[in-house]
């Protein structure tokens, strides 16, 4: 059977064995000792419910963040488009 999750010693934060190397593939970064002891933490603890929620609300601002940054970089395009057929005109004008 897994052992528990380990507390530090003032109870404010969990201690994880820390690999030395990152993992190179999804399947390996699953299993490495960080991941595993985190997702052992929350069930343990009953936390499926909030690490939901967190994560829910972590991936919709990443996803509103990329749309906006979406919306600037076609905005500057645009901008530049049209600033590229102005300079055009202004040089078939001379």
């Amino acid at each position: 059977m897994a052992e528990k999750v380990k507390l530090s010693k003032d109870g404010s934060s969990i201690d994880f064995v820390q690999s030395d190397s990152l993992p190179t593939s999804l399947k390996k970064f699953r299993q490495s000792p960080e991941i595993e002891g985190f997702y052992r933490f929350i069930f343990e603890n009953d936390l499926q419910k909030e690490a939901f929620d967190i994560l829910d609300r972590i991936i919709f601002q990443r996803k509103a963040k990329k749309a906006g940054a979406k919306k600037e970089a076609a905005a500057a395009a645009k901008e530049e488009k049209a600033a590229a057929k102005k300079a055009e005109a202004k040089g078939k004008k001379k």
